[in-house]
């Protein structure tokens, strides 16, 4: 390094720079006057750097996980991806395809894995997947992940660690309404539901999640029809085919609300009242099952929240910071399905959000 006179000005003369990631070549010298640093400056600036990628997950043991993969796969613009592991890859744009051999809910840390292999950044994840349901209803459905309610310890049925959620994809909400449109189109309504699904199982990640699923029993999981109707949701959904991706979410939109279900059942049918409306966010959805709540009818405190006992609060926090994680920026309003507690429940869930500084939400606050 060497100082130089240029024009009366002291400046330091640096090495130009050929730069070629990871490596760096230098030949002659330019003069640069100096400056102080940037205050401003992004730390991440080096990640920016690095593509960034959605990564689309489908394993080859579940046929309403290849098929859409396949589908998705036999549209233009695909070819290999880069070498991970022992996994098949394809590439399109900024989208990756991975595919795996192994149960879906499992193969944890996929989004990590990724980044360290290729050196891609990974913006959100992608899972396709089966559904399976006690009413084998013929169903497609979107929803977030995670198993905040269990404990340290618990085994987790279906993948996760206790405790986590996933940040929820902010494409939840838009890419549900995107669903209805294209399943209606391709006449899979009124015989397939197409409905949100309450948080539940793994595999772990810690990017922005979501599933996409097909139902509910093994003839609809081998259903070509329905295969097609989500590899075109995937399709449109990303802007593969040259049209605006759906469900981006930006920091400055006039509709920053979001909506974090608290309550009800599996399917989530009073926040699906909500989210099918056009231009509402929706985080997480904890259903009845995933804040479990003991029952004090014995204590002196019923309705006091101190004395509940459950995961129920740890939940709803490990939920509420996930959602907020996923849509910076955004303003997080829970949304109660009032009518699925009981009155100590209420009680004690308004009491905790209050104490929490998490404001709750009607209808109307999310259009």
């Amino acid at each position: 390094m060497l100082w130089a006179k240029t024009n009366g000005l002291r400046a330091l003369q640096f090495p130009i720079c050929a730069v070629s990631l990871p490596f760096i070549h230098c030949s002659s010298t330019i003069a640069t006057t100096t400056a102080k640093p940037n205050p401003n400056t992004n730390t991440n600036t080096k990640e920016k750097l690095r593509k960034m990628v959605t990564l689309m997950v489908a394993t080859s043991i579940d046929p309403a996980s290849i098929n859409p993969a396949n589908a998705l796969l036999a549209m233009p613009g695909w070819n290999s991806g880069p070498p991970f592991q022992d996994m098949k890859s394809f590439a399109n744009g900024g989208v990756r395809v991975v595919i795996h051999g192994e149960s879906i809910v499992k193969e944890d840390n996929l989004d990590s894995r990724w980044e360290e292999a290729t050196g891609e950044v990974v913006d959100e994840v992608i899972f396709f997947s089966k559904h399976t349901a006690v009413s084998n209803r013929p169903a497609l459905t979107v929803h977030p992940i995670g198993v905040p309610h269990l404990r340290e310890g618990d085994v987790p049925p279906q993948g996760g660690k206790p405790g986590w959620a996933a940040p929820p994809s902010p494409r939840i909400g838009p890419w549900l309404r995107l669903l209805k449109k294209i399943a209606e189109s391709h006449n899979l309504v009124p015989e397939f539901e197409i409905t949100l699904e309450g948080t539940h199982h793994g595999p772990v990640t810690n990017k922005p999640t979501m599933f996409l699923e097909i139902g509910s029993t093994e003839d609809y999981w081998k259903r070509q029809d329905a295969a097609q109707v989500m590899a075109l949701l995937v399709w449109e959904g990303l802007g593969l085919g040259g049209g605006a991706a759906v469900g981006n979410w930006s920091r400055d939109s006039d509709k920053n609300k979001v909506l974090l279900g608290i309550g009800g059942g599996h399917y989530a049918p009073r926040h699906m009242d909500i989210v099918l409306k056009d231009g509402v966010w929706v985080g997480h959805l904890l259903s009845g099952y995933s804040i479990p709540m003991e029952d004090p009818a014995q204590s002196k405190g019923e309705g006091n929240a101190k004395v509940i006992n459950g995961t129920w609060r740890e939940a709803i926090k490990a939920a509420f910071e996930a959602t907020r994680v996923a849509f910076p920026g955004g303003e997080i309003l829970a949304h109660l399905d009032q009518k699925s507690f009981k009155s100590w429940q209420k009680n004690a869930i308004i009491s905790f959000l209050g104490e929490q500084n998490i404001k709750i939400g009607k209808p109307n606050d999310f259009y």
